[in-house]
């Protein structure tokens, strides 16, 4: 299966929910808006260059993937 791009333009609804995460999860800005974007446009996994046991892997309503287990075949 290909991946897919797609644009999240609504930069209202990315910094909303964003705060509400990084609140909610003790994210940093840049992995909040990411994980938002993420959720906003339906993604069920996210794949990240952070190590295991970062904040980032507190998301909860999406899989994080480190990409060092992405299989690329």
């Amino acid at each position: 299966m290909e991946p897919s791009l797609e644009w999240m333009r609504d930069l209202n609804a990315i910094v909303n929910l964003a705060s509400s995460e990084s609140e909610r999860l003790g994210l940093a800005a840049m992995d909040a808006l990411h994980v938002a974007a993420a959720i906003l446009l339906g993604a069920d996994q996210i794949v990240t260059t952070e190590k295991p046991g970062k904040p980032i892997y507190r998301a909860d309503t999406l899989r994080v993937t480190h990409v060092a287990e992405v299989s690329l075949s």
